[in-house]
């Protein structure tokens, strides 16, 4: 089985003049999820190569085993190192697609036309795509087969407004994922903050925070297997 990961090349929080990227746990609890199960699996970024680390997704109380197993996984540190450029991938290539979260994507991934036709594709063929925490902002402008929003109708969750405000970036980033998903008709939910929630509907899996990366990442791969 052959699954595409798709990270976030952006890095700038806003106008804060902090750093952001993708977050650790979110690309590393799948990653070991999808490689233990004996997947070929592709990196990819529309930047290509190493894409941004949320700093405060390396702290130490972030950590976890995933991560400390990345941490020492210098094979693995050095695919992440060389991820594949999106504008060179075909979607057709691939039986599924996982999107690993962090504040990065709501400014890169949300508005690129090689995410948006990547997820559009392999959705319309039925193929597994997978997004947790803010990569469901990847989602805002990718349409279905009908030409409405992909989430519409369907049953979607991602980072929540309240776990936002928790973390007082609720006036910097450019959208709230929550709210987005609402306003493009998505059937909305959600579990307590920080817990693990996973919805699905059709092939589309949405996970809610960085508890949910690993669940989201079992349930595509049980579809799969399936």
């Amino acid at each position: 089985m052959k699954i595409l990961m798709v990270l976030t090349s952006h890095d700038r929080l806003g106008d804060t003049g902090k750093k952001t990227g993708f977050w650790l746990e979110e690309f590393a609890a799948p990653y070991y999820v999808f490689k233990d199960a004996g997947a070929d699996i592709t990196l990819a970024s529309p930047k290509g190569g190493q894409p941004p680390l949320d700093p405060k997704s390396d702290e130490p109380d972030a950590q976890t085993d995933a991560t400390r197993r990345f941490k020492g996984d210098a094979d693995s540190q050095r695919a992440l190192a060389s991820t594949v450029p999106l504008s060179g991938i075909r979607a057709e290539d691939y039986d599924a697609v996982f999107y690993p979260g962090g504040h990065g994507p709501l400014w890169d991934l949300a508005e690129d036309a090689d995410s948006i036709r990547t997820i559009e594709t392999m959705f319309k063929a039925g193929k597994q795509v997978a997004l947790v925490c803010h990569a469901p902002g990847a989602l805002r402008n990718v349409k279905g087969a009908d030409g409405k929003p992909l989430v519409n109708g369907r049953k979607v969750t991602g980072f929540t407004n309240t776990e936002e405000e928790a973390v007082q970036l609720t006036k910097v980033v450019p959208f709230l994922v929550e709210d987005a998903m609402k306003s493009n008709g998505g059937n909305f939910s959600r579990g307590p903050d920080w817990q693990s929630y996973v919805v699905s509907d059709d092939n589309l899996i949405t996970g809610q925070n960085p508890a949910s990366s690993e669940e989201a990442a079992r349930m595509l791969l049980a579809r799969l297997n399936s």
